[in-house]
């Protein structure tokens, strides 16, 4: 696949075929200008494994794959639920909590398994977000966004995916899965990290626009 030149307009790849995520960082990202892209648009680019043992290094896996792949900055996103009574899990192992092949449903079983003898006072909880953008120049980066709650004892609502429905806002009184979207952006992990991010943005795509990044002091 041949390599565009740098960014000279605001093209971006989301590193993410989960379409929650791209319709969530999409309305995020809508304000500020840029055209983004899923991996949807590059059926070349296989699974990428996230070998990482930490939020950041799987982020920054990602990005960095998907920018050298297609010659465009990639954003990545890699999140999870972390429970303080399960210290710290599930944590970067999320999206496979129960099984390989979990699916949204049997993770939150599982998660409700194991909580079943965790007294209330005991199920404090936070969605933990680190996001990375990386450019094919090797430019990057980096901000985390934390949303802080409690694991429910059932299930509530039926919005939003993942453990949105065990996840209770005491702030709001409502599920993660209760709420409106640009209820939810305003409030979510993600949306705060993404906030964090572009708040360097104009600064990052000038240097991602160089064709070699600038010596570091």
């Amino acid at each position: 696949m041949s390599r565009p030149d740098p960014p000279t307009e605001n093209r971006i790849v989301l590193a993410t075929r989960n379409p929650g995520k791209i319709k969530e960082l999409n309305d995020l990202l809508a304000g500020f200008g840029l055209t983004v892209l899923g991996l949807g648009s590059f059926p070349e680019i296989g699974e990428i494994e996230e070998t990482g043992t930490t939020f950041a290094e799987n982020a920054a896996l990602k990005a960095r794959t998907v920018a050298q792949a297609t010659g465009l900055v990639a954003l990545a996103d890699d999140s999870g639920l972390v429970v303080d009574a399960l210290d710290g899990a599930p944590g970067v192992y999320s999206a496979r909590f129960s099984d390989p092949g979990a699916t949204d449903a049997r993770n939150n079983e599982k998660l409700l398994d194991v909580m079943k003898d965790v007294p209330e006072d005991a199920r404090a909880c936070r969605f933990v977000s680190l996001v990375a953008a990386i450019a094919p120049n090797g430019e990057e980066i980096f901000a985390e966004g934390r949303w802080e709650g409690r694991v429910l004892n059932a299930p509530r609502g039926a919005a939003g995916f993942g453990y949105d429905p065990l996840f209770f806002d005491p702030e709001l009184g409502k599920s993660a899965a209760e709420l409106a979207r640009e209820e939810k952006n305003a409030r979510s992990h993600r949306g705060r990290a993404l906030r964090e991010l572009l708040k360097h943005w104009p600064d990052f795509w000038t240097r991602a626009s160089r064709t070699k990044p600038a010596p570091r002091p």
